[in-house]
């Protein structure tokens, strides 16, 4: 199944750009206008646009295209290469691996727990669950279901209590189970954007001290269907967390495919991760080019 087998997510931005691509065969200003404004309209920020257009238009320039199909190719590989980060759009397969995962509440941070650990599961790897945000009410309970769905084991405390304190035992049962992989679920949202730094970087302190010789990774869950909010979370999240990976969720339906563009390039954050829908297997792993590819598919 490829990554964008469900291919509603990018109906309206495909349809958009085919639009203006067949409807002005004579490239001109006209053409330039209309295509970026489409862009914009379909969640592309105006900094990223303005990079697609130059580049675009430098394709265009440099191979003589004319047809409507080689400038979709172009578009296509053009935005490919915004999103493609290379080595940093693939996770760590270093083990012991530490995957602590932030983002707000109701982004779909705990369904996306519970996806990879199946993912990681199907590989072959041991998962355990840290139940670290302790601050929403019932947000272990949550992670204890899809420890049950799973089979995996969950470390929680009472609600309220420090989430450094079930980090810390979590450590402790993973080191000593040689779990491959532990996955930490942390508040989504703290009184202030002070205490939420403070608290990440409180969890990174026990890390450092406790599982020094685990693989670390830090993975913004971003729901792709709020558009531009999506941005300002992760413009926040990255003043207070060395983010490794964004995971884009929700992406099955009214989302539109050009959040992912602006925030890998405005942000240099890689996306590791797309949910396409509310099934375990519906979480793939990201890759440029089909990404990219899959905008045009008919």
């Amino acid at each position: 199944m490829g990554l964008f087998t469900k291919k509603s997510a990018f109906k309206k931005l495909t349809e958009q750009i085919t639009n203006v691509i067949v409807g002005n065969p004579n490239l001109d200003e006209t053409f330039y206008e209309e295509l970026e404004e489409s862009l914009i309209l379909s969640d592309i920020g105006m900094e990223t646009t303005e990079k697609i257009m130059e580049k675009l238009r430098e394709r265009i320039n440099q191979r003589y295209l004319t047809k409507p199909e080689d400038i979709k190719k172009a578009l296509e590989a053009v935005i490919a290469e915004c999103v493609d980060k290379g080595e940093r759009n693939r996770m760590k397969e270093e083990y012991p691996l530490l995957i602590l995962m932030i983002g707000i509440n109701g982004g779909g941070k705990t369904t996306t727990i519970g996806k990879l650990t199946h993912y990681y599961k199907q590989k072959g790897k041991t998962v355990m669950l840290a139940a670290a945000d302790t601050f929403r009410a019932a947000a272990a309970d949550q992670l204890v279901r899809w420890g049950e769905r799973t089979e995996t084991r969950v470390i929680r405390h009472e609600e309220g209590t420090d989430p450094g304190a079930v980090l810390f035992d979590a450590i402790q049962a993973a080191k000593a189970a040689g779990t491959d992989v532990l996955l930490c679920d942390t508040a989504g949202r703290l009184q202030n954007k002070t205490n939420l730094m403070r608290e990440l970087a409180k969890m990174n302190k026990i890390i450092d001290r406790e599982y020094p010789e685990a693989a670390r990774e830090t993975l913004l869950v971003l729901d792709a269907t709020t558009g531009k909010n999506a941005i300002s979370q992760a413009a926040e999240f990255k003043e207070t967390a060395e983010i490794t990976g964004i995971v884009l969720t929700k992406m099955d339906g009214t989302a539109r495919g050009g959040i992912s563009i602006t925030i890998t390039d405005e942000f240099d954050l890689p996306i590791k991760f797309i949910g396409m829908g509310e099934g375990i297997d519906d979480l793939k792993e990201f890759d440029p080019k089909e990404f990219a590819g899959g905008m045009f598919d008919e």
